[in-house]
């Protein structure tokens, strides 16, 4: 009797695991590549200094804007992100829940949530986007096809500020691979340059893939 009890229990220990993480996986901006394809990406990249860090402006990367009818970009991810989210007529979160994998806490309001940019508009700035048109910066701050976006913890979101991984990491050790991946996929996609320490910093984070 034992036995039956250890294996149905068991079972449903892994039913359990398989609900949770598919949970989180739904939760995952898309476009995120591979260790494998982020690693051959990160080695493509450009390395170089950073530059115009004097003349970067918040203003220069127009967002949030309209995306569908009356929601914004902040308003999309929410309803992306969260779990049973409930939006009013104007498409603001009512009600719902967030996983912030940043940091592995959970919110029931969107006010506690943060939309990150994974690569910071400062340090895309510097990194080479003070070279580009205002559309494109604008295209950049508000993409929902990478791994760009993310929601999170909000102060979490502020300690991050525009550092890059070479001085901030998630605090979820777990979550690190994921982080290197979406970040080279970012940079990647829009052809721009890294640091050396920070190239040093995401080689070790997908050393832990």
């Amino acid at each position: 009797m034992r036995r039956v009890v250890t294996i149905v229990s068991a079972a449903l220990a892994a039913i359990l695991a398989l609900s949770l993480s598919a949970g989180t996986a739904e939760a995952t901006p898309p476009g995120i590549p591979s260790a494998s394809t982020a690693a051959s990406r990160l080695a493509a990249l450009t390395v170089a200094a950073e530059s115009h860090a004097s003349t970067y402006n918040r203003d220069l990367f127009p967002h949030w804007i309209t995306i569908s009818g009356s929601c914004d970009t902040r308003e999309q991810v929410l309803k992306r992100d969260g779990t049973n989210v409930v939006t009013s007529s104007s498409c603001a979160a009512t009600s719902g829940r967030w996983f912030s994998p940043y940091d592995g806490a959970t919110w029931t309001a969107a006010s506690d949530v943060d939309i990150d940019h994974m690569v910071p508009l400062a340090e895309a700035w510097r990194s080479g986007a003070w070279a580009w048109t205002t559309a494109k910066r604008q295209s950049f701050a508000n993409s929902l096809n990478d791994g760009q976006l993310w929601a999170v913890t909000d102060n979490v979101n502020q300690s991050k500020s525009d550092q890059d991984p070479s001085t901030w990491k998630p605090s979820v050790a777990s979550f690190r691979c994921t982080y290197a991946r979406a970040w080279i996929g970012v940079k990647s996609n829009w052809g721009l340059s890294l640091q050396s320490a920070e190239k040093t910093a995401l080689q070790s984070m997908l050393a832990t893939c």
